[in-house]
């Protein structure tokens, strides 16, 4: 094993600079579902009691009727993206392609169905189905029984009770449901009904049906559902009721809310909610058996109630700026199954985490690779990492200081190349060790990822935990010395431009990440240029403070991934590649990751949404061309103004015919 050295003069808390506070971006806040003004807790006299957590959430979210209507009016804007959406195809036919994806998804490369890939920051179902109607008789049996009688075994986990269930607080009213869709309406999720009764409860009915659907009491064993309509005057009769969801979320209990659309056209506001048990605990390994955190903690964790995802010794850094992990897209963890070790014992412990990886994940869609990205083997190997090693407790030492975690550096080898869509990635990991500094701690960790078993990505990385003082006062990887990128130290040397903007702009363009990977706009190219003289490339971004993922990269502590700063160094090696011609002749170009190459990384540093400039270069170190494609290997480097602070070593690239392999 590779040992990862801490250089000690990354970051100087004893330095005199004055510490500059960053703005706080635009980050999702904790905010639970909007409150209707009559829900259907509140029963009549000799009804069940209101639940005391239930009642407390909705009384909460209050405030969020506004942004619920304000979500409506902008329903319109999305009509003319839903009508494109169902022109691909039914939800039906989405679900399956999603399943078959997952059942079909093997080691190595193979062609690529259609998939409608999630936006980034979707909500993430708990469970998936291929259910996308249900008749009387599925209505009728899920108000009877689990939901796994209608939606399939995806719907059951070991040890959960699932005791949730459709119309517990008043008689069935729907008949039928004439379509479920994921991500219908304004994104967020859609159900039309059949009703007969009263209007009311068909729309809170047709909300349930969707928790149900995307699995929402999973994450709290024995819970319920609970919520309400707005205070809405309707008459009984029969009809069609027509529910777009506006938000669902799991913090502070799974919810969502929804505007209901009756024939006619009134309208009425909607809340379903998950609740716990009368005095259930709902803390690390409370939630549900088996299982120490789960999806619901993971939320809490990335921008809730530390206390509900850590335990309550974590209470205090609660709405403050504190260790986090990402939210949206970037949260790349679900589940804790196994942690060996103890709160306090800071040396030494292992743990067995758990990522599901929906074929219709958002990356999948934006990324020029074949399967999953760079960046997310990188993201999620770390947060899995530095899950438990947060757990131990390293921050709970230095009570009352804010301390902010950052990656240093690590060493990652891809054992195999596989198929990540709809797999379940399970990922081994161990503590090795902790030193508490003045102002700081540092954590070095191992991990293995598998899928059914099979390793198929190994590596080991160092986090550390800093001050606000140490963070100000960072030195970079040269010692606070201005050190130039090689281009700048050449001047006279003649530079083409390749321009990615215009290539991505070209729908056509092949091997071309789109959307939210769009990272780098240009890259200027010296042949034969660089530390090695085989090709160099340099890239200049700016940085925009709304940029999407520092709403996401952490609550509270906005900073660029620095994944993604390697993600972008892929870019700039890929948009060469294929400028190179190396995909000339290839049917189905595609992007992946070479096994048996080891990449080492180093942060000194960190990019703040006021940085205003991302630079990197990528030095050309070797091109291998084999029998249906080629492999790259770079060495680079990332600059915020006047300071170095990524470093890159061996970062491999390949193309290859995904015709040809398959």
């Amino acid at each position: 094993m590779t040992t990862l050295d801490f250089d000690g003069i990354a970051f100087d808390p004893t330095g005199t600079r004055r510490v500059v506070p960053t703005p706080e971006p635009a980050a999702p806040q904790p905010v639970p579902a909007p409150q209707p003004t009559r829900t259907q807790t509140e029963q009549p006299e000799g009804d069940a009691p209101v639940h005391p957590v239930a009642a407390a959430a909705i009384a909460q979210i209050r405030a969020g009727v506004i942004e619920a209507h304000r979500a409506a009016l902008d329903a319109q804007t999305a009509l003319q993206r839903e009508v494109w959406r169902r022109a691909r195809g039914s939800e039906a036919a989405q679900a399956g392609q999603v399943a078959d994806s997952a059942a079909a998804a093997v080691t190595g490369i193979r062609p690529v169905e259609p998939v409608r890939h999630a936006a980034e920051g979707a909500f993430k179902p708990l469970a998936r189905t291929h259910v996308s109607s249900l008749d009387g008789a599925a209505l009728r049996l899920l108000s009877s029984t689990e939901m796994s009688a209608v939606f399939g075994d995806t719907h059951r986990r070991i040890g959960v009770e699932v005791t949730a269930r459709l119309a517990a607080t008043t008689p069935l009213t729907l008949t039928e449901v004439t379509a479920i869709e994921l991500y219908g309406g304004t994104g967020n999720g859609r159900v039309v009904a059949t009703f007969d009764g009263d209007p009311r409860a068909a729309a809170l009915q047709a909300a349930e049906v969707f928790a149900l659907y995307t699995g929402m009491p999973l994450c709290l064993s024995g819970s319920t559902l609970t919520g309400g309509v707005g205070d809405t005057e309707t008459g009984f009769g029969s009809g069609t009721v027509d529910v777009v969801v506006q938000r669902l979320d799991l913090v502070p209990r799974p919810f969502l809310q929804a505007t209901a659309t009756l024939d006619g056209g009134q309208t009425l506001d909607v809340t379903a909610m998950v609740a716990e048990r009368l005095g259930a605990e709902v803390g690390p390994g409370q939630a549900v058996p088996r299982v120490l955190l789960n999806e619901f903690h993971m939320a809490h964790l990335a921008r809730g109630d530390q206390a509900i995802a850590m335990g309550p010794e974590f209470a205090e850094y609660t709405g403050v700026r504190a260790t986090r992990l990402p939210t949206g897209g970037l949260l790349l963890v679900d589940r804790v199954l196994r942690f060996d070790g103890a709160r306090g014992n800071l040396e030494s412990a292992s743990y067995d985490t758990e990522y599901d990886s929906p074929a219709d994940s958002w990356y999948y869609g934006d990324t020029a690779n074949d399967s999953m990205p760079h960046f997310v083997y990188m993201e999620t190997s770390l947060q899995a990492a530095l899950l438990m090693g947060y757990y131990a407790g390293p921050t709970l030492t230095q009570p009352g200081a804010t301390l902010s975690l950052r990656n240093l550096g690590g060493t990652a080898t891809v054992l195999r190349q596989i198929d990540l869509r709809g797999k379940t990635i399970q990922q081994s990991s161990r503590l090795l060790s902790t030193t508490v500094l003045p102002g700081s701690s540092l954590q070095t960790f191992d991990y293995t990822l598998s899928v059914d078993g099979e390793p198929f990505y190994r590596g080991e990385t160092m986090f550390g935990y800093f001050s606000d003082q140490a963070l100000a006062n960072q030195t970079g990887l040269d010692a606070g010395r201005y050190v130039p990128s090689w281009l700048s130290q050449h001047p006279e040397t003649a530079t083409r431009v390749i321009d990615v903007a215009a290539r991505r702009a070209d729908p056509g363009s092949r091997a071309c990440a789109r959307r939210t990977l769009a990272l780098i706009d240009r890259v200027e190219v010296v042949d034969g240029g660089g530390n090695y003289g085989a090709g160099y490339l340099r890239s200049l971004r700016t940085i925009d403070p709304r940029d999407w993922f520092f709403a996401r990269h952490f609550h509270l502590d906005p900073v660029i991934p620095g994944s993604l700063g390697v993600e972008s160094v892929i870019h700039a090696v890929q948009e060469w590649m294929l400028d190179a011609g190396f995909a000339d002749g290839m049917a189905d170009p595609v992007f992946r990751i070479p096994r048996d190459i080891a990449f080492s990384w180093r942060y000194r540093g960190q990019f703040l949404p006021t940085d205003g400039t991302v630079e990197l270069e990528a030095h050309i170190k070797s091109v291998h061309h084999g029998p249906h494609g080629a492999t790259v290997v770079v060495d680079g480097s990332l600059w915020k103004p006047g300071l170095r602070i990524y470093e890159l070593i061996d970062l491999s690239v390949e193309l290859a015919d995904r015709k040809a392999l398959s």
